[in-house]
């Protein structure tokens, strides 16, 4: 892949996330998250890791933000944390807080790269969580206080702003199935959350351009939906699975509706919020991982679908199947069910996990990662070729981080973290994306 294939104003960046590397929970007047308490609770993370010290992005944010200055992107997507700008999810800000990502922003501004801000990144706080979380309706206005606070103080510096990160992730995996959290179990029962985020988007949406944010997009993670057999019990299944992870967040915001199949799970007022939630947008942000297999559901399921695993490809650490045609498809998927009404798309994220260590020569040797990289980024190419309006693509990760119930057994950053001694080690992937967007 090569520079010149991308337009010159095509903008190239890294994301992170504030949960993921920051570290330092309990300093500068941050309150407990959702996350600090699913993490302490037995069982729920792989090995009995935690978040406690990360990456420790919060006491090393100076020498990150020189490594994207040697990387040499255009835009940095961080994330604020929540509960360090409100310690309760309510009430006045936290100066500590708004004093941390002062600095932060400063940093990356005298670097020359622009800030995307995204305000949430499934740290609900733990207070809000407690009065209902993303099943109260309330939740959502909390949000919308909680994002007139961020464009007050960050709007000269954030260039681009994502109200909710993958709001598909918070209802299913943590309100759906337990995996994430707050960790429960509630199957379809879960979809009101999905209304209450996309609510929390749109009334976000309003307060940002309220305070004078200027452009504003969302962070939907999508899939290509691949059915097992083409007949008609197993499409039914991916149509239905399609609704629950793709169209219950893109229709809404995109066309002012839900998919029919939702209707029944979703609160009896739904409709009455669907013109807040369909509020004009700068951009689409799209983040790729894989495609979901599914199949019609045995005897039992509960759901009207089942997932089966796709086989035949390479896998990463993360038991995602490496799937870069998957990306055009969706690509070209969303362009037709959407035609105008889709703004330009930015990938807001792709990336990989691999189990990577620094070798005798103490660097990090991480083919596969380009490989994974350069491939994605022709499917990129591909669907802009097929007419696919596509401005940006960010990188997921800058830095090895705490990948959620996994722990740091799955390493997606550009930069290996040795996480005793903290030491950051730029991988040859490092290398790669910098020649890359360096046009060197």
């Amino acid at each position: 892949m090569a520079r010149p294939n991308f337009p010159a104003d095509f903008l190239w960046g890294v994301s992170t996330s504030a949960f993921q590397i920051e570290g330092a929970v309990a300093e500068g007047g941050r309150g407990p998250s959702i996350w600090d308490t699913f993490t302490a609770t037995e069982g729920k993370i792989a090995r009995g890791e935690d978040a406690k010290v990360t990456a420790d992005h919060y006491h090393r944010y100076s020498e990150d933000v020189a490594l994207l200055a040697e990387l040499g992107v255009g835009a940095y997507r961080m994330s604020f944390a929540w509960p360090r700008i409100q310690p309760d999810g309510t009430g006045k800000p936290n100066p500590e807080g708004l004093a941390y990502y002062d600095k932060l922003l400063d940093a990356v501004c005298a670097a020359g790269i622009a800030p995307v801000g995204t305000l949430y990144h499934w740290d609900t706080p733990q207070a809000l969580e407690d009065a209902g979380g993303w099943l109260s309706r309330d939740t959502a206005d909390r949000f919308a206080d909680y994002a007139t606070i961020l464009a007050e103080h960050f709007a000269d510096r954030v260039t681009q702003w994502i109200p909710v990160n993958e709001p598909m992730v918070m209802s299913i995996y943590g309100y759906g199935v337990g995996e994430y959290a707050p960790g429960k179990f509630l199957l379809l029962d879960a979809l009101p959350t999905a209304h209450h985020q996309n609510l929390a988007h749109g009334r976000a949406v309003q307060a940002l351009r309220a305070a004078g944010a200027t452009s504003i997009g969302t962070a939907n993670n999508h899939s290509p939906i691949w059915p097992a057999h083409d007949t008609p019990a197993e499409q039914a299944a991916a149509d239905w699975l399609d609704a629950l992870i793709n169209r219950t967040f893109a229709d809404p915001m995109l066309l002012g509706s839900y998919p029919e199949q939702v209707h029944p799970h979703l609160p009896g007022n739904f409709a009455d919020d669907l013109a807040i939630i369909a509020q004009p947008l700068d951009f689409y942000g799209v983040n790729y991982y894989e495609p979901q297999g599914v199949t019609a559901p045995g005897e039992g399921n509960p759901l009207p679908f089942q997932p089966r695993a796709i086989e035949g490809y390479p896998m990463t650490t993360n038991d995602s199947p490496i799937v870069p045609d998957g990306l055009c498809e969706l690509l070209v998927s969303l362009r037709d069910r959407y035609c105008e009404n889709l703004p330009p798309i930015q990938i807001t994220e792709n990336g990989c996990s691999l189990a990577d260590e620094p070798g005798p020569d103490g660097r990090v040797h991480d083919s596969a990662r380009i490989d994974f990289l350069d491939a994605h980024l022709r499917a990129v190419r591909e669907a802009m070729v097929a007419g696919v309006d596509v401005r940006g693509y960010f990188v997921w990760s800058l830095l090895d981080n705490f990948e959620w119930s996994k722990g740091y057994a799955p390493r997606f950053g550009l930069v290996h973290v040795d996480y005793e001694t903290q030491r950051r080690t730029p991988k040859d992937s490092f290398a790669w994306y910098r020649k890359l967007v360096r046009h060197e």
